[in-house]
């Protein structure tokens, strides 16, 4: 929805103080223009990335219009989760998660939180960890050191996303001024022609460093932050989970374990203690 809004904004703002001022709309419609930057853009990204970043590219512009999936009731749901798993290896042992980590989509435990069950890289990097409990692993040092190099690793592949999506964008101005200069080069072969006739073709042109100047700064730039926003709010999210699992795992009680991922989420979307503790009351034993 703010994404709607913010290009609505951009746009009728521009465009309507553009017609405020007395120009007129169908100068800017130069469709041959927008073929040159928009081409070329696309063109540049295919050269300076791979067929696999391409396609990750194109899947992660829903992130730019749906903007980050987690909010206070998402980690709400996941601190709870986490309390549950270590309440069931507390009483019953580190084994009894073992059917519940090799089987997650089928798991009780698990589908009681459905909004995690459903994210994929969550629950796959909390499997993955639970799973190397069960085996015996015990040096949280270890293990902290694991888990630093996967995050780290995901967020290096989240950043070449955003960092393709804005060097489009500093291109985008570059490319405009190429439109523009071709406008001029076409001007300058009708130049016996009345002013009037050059008047529209030296204004065409200049709008190709417009289009430029305005889809950089006003649309695909933002969209980049956008997206980078969203990877970098997913990244928290596994850093949550990793700091319940290390407390858990140096010894403390779960709801001890449970308050240390809290300690780790950005007070935006952080449930204060007393809502963590409402809600690990009304949760069903597995």
């Amino acid at each position: 929805m703010f994404f709607f809004i913010g290009v609505g904004t951009v746009f009728v703002c521009v465009f309507g103080g553009y017609m405020a001022m007395g120009g007129h709309l169908i100068v800017l419609f130069q469709p041959f223009e927008l073929v040159i930057i928009g081409g070329a853009a696309i063109g540049a990204l295919m050269i300076g990335n791979s067929k696999e970043l391409l396609g990750r590219i194109v899947g992660s512009l829903k992130y730019a219009v749906k903007g980050s999936r987690y909010s206070k009731e998402s980690y709400l749901e996941l601190l709870s989760l986490l309390y549950s798993v270590f309440k069931l290896a507390k009483t019953k042992g580190m084994l009894a998660l073992e059917q519940h980590v090799e089987k997650p989509e089928e798991s009780a435990l698990f589908q009681q939180f459905p909004a995690f069950s459903e994210d994929k890289v969550a629950i796959t990097f909390l499997c993955d960890y639970l799973r190397l409990l069960t085996l015996g692993t015990e040096n949280s040092h270890e293990l902290e050191a694991l888990m630093d190099e996967e995050i780290e690793t995901h967020h290096h592949e989240h950043e070449q996303v955003a960092a393709a999506v804005q060097s489009m964008a500093d291109g985008l101005p570059a490319l405009g001024i190429v439109a523009a200069v071709l406008g001029v080069i076409k001007t300058m072969g009708a130049i016996s022609e009345p002013p009037e006739v050059l008047g529209k073709l030296i204004g065409g042109a200049l709008v190709g460093t417009f289009l430029g100047v305005l889809l950089s700064y006003g649309l695909v730039g933002p969209m980049g932050s956008a997206i980078k926003a969203t990877f970098e709010a997913e990244g928290k999210y596994l850093q949550c989970i990793k700091a319940g699992m290390l407390a858990y795992l140096q010894g403390y009680a779960p709801a001890v374990a449970v308050e240390f991922a809290r300690k780790a989420l950005l007070s935006e979307v952080r449930p204060s203690f007393y809502e963590v503790e409402e809600a690990t009351s009304k949760l069903q034993p597995v």
